[in-house]
């Protein structure tokens, strides 16, 4: 496993709780790894299939544990337990 780097930009991190969110509600569970478009900062051509990949990292087994019993009422209510348990949930790309 490569170098691992901690993800502490509040804008970044939106966008990553927000990703996460969905992975699980597609996957029905609580995913550890995953996926985000890579940032393009420079003008041109943009290839779209680069991505950065992204572990997540739960610091409490019954945190995750409520994570995983709120997928199934939807959105809404597992929106709700990730914005509650925000500081056990880490995000590190990889590099």
């Amino acid at each position: 496993m490569g170098e691992r780097v901690k993800v502490t930009d509040v804008e970044k991190l939106t966008l990553l709780y927000e990703r996460f969110r969905d992975v699980c509600l597609v996957e029905k569970e609580v995913w550890k790894e995953i996926f985000m478009p890579r940032d393009i900062t420079l003008g041109g051509p943009v290839r779209t299939n680069i991505q950065d990949r992204y572990d997540v990292e739960i610091d409490d087994v019954a945190i995750e544990d409520t994570l995983e019993a709120n997928i199934p009422l939807g959105k809404a209510s597992l929106e709700a337990a990730i914005q509650e348990y925000r500081p056990h949930i880490t995000f590190y790309r990889r590099a």
